[in-house]
């Protein structure tokens, strides 16, 4: 194209491909950015108001459960599938009577949110066996571990996890591991000699 006399030719045709150029590129990044902010809202916490349903692993068991967001493990398991093992000592689980296992840990369920154990395994001292009560449990009764047996649970717990990691614990390693746990009646002398016995009786598996 050869310029006009005026040469506004020229920089006319530039001005319109740098144009086009330009929104061409403002389209791309608009798109880029809403991809972006889209896969942020995804990767976000869902926020959850109001009762919902959910699905709790527990005991090997699948339970589906209505529950809103500020109910907490231990009242899902008392009110809802009658599992009163877990015992509502302290709100703060600072007394380890309300003790679960979760994935294999202890926990308070007192102070652990409901919402928050989808997709985890549950276990309550309900899975020690009743019918059929695993080493631990039989130990606590053989060596009268208990008084009012309020706390029993969750030492039975405690014991449970304890043993799993340290199978051959020496009586001060039972003492300091479940230092979390209080009897109210003092039967601290006989709940070690009950994990002792466990111990030995290969009730750490």
């Amino acid at each position: 194209m050869t310029k006009s006399g005026n040469g506004t030719g020229w920089r006319s045709l530039f001005s319109r491909r740098a144009f086009l150029r330009g929104s061409g590129a403002a389209a791309a990044a608009t798109a880029l950015q809403a991809q972006v902010a889209a896969a942020a809202d995804d990767a976000a916490p869902r926020v959850i108001r109001g009762a919902t349903t959910v699905t709790l692993n527990v005991n090997g068991q699948q339970h589906p459960v209505t529950i809103e967001p500020r109910d907490t493990l231990l009242e899902v398991l008392r009110y809802q599938l009658d599992l009163t093992g877990a015992k509502p000592v302290s709100t703060d689980g600072t007394s380890g009577a309300c003790l679960v296992l979760i994935d294999g840990k202890p926990a308070a369920a007192s102070d652990t949110l409901a919402i928050a154990c989808q997709g985890k395994a549950i276990e309550t001292v309900e899975n020690r066996g009743i019918d059929n009560p695993d080493a631990v449990v039989r130990a606590f009764v053989e060596h009268d571990a208990t008084q009012c047996g309020f706390c029993t649970p969750g030492f039975v717990v405690a014991v449970r996890a304890f043993l799993a990691r340290h199978p051959q614990a020496t009586e001060d390693e039972i003492r300091a591991g479940l230092n979390g746990n209080i009897c109210r009646c003092g039967t601290y002398a006989n709940v070690v000699k009950a994990v002792l016995a466990a111990a030995k009786g290969g009730g750490n598996g």
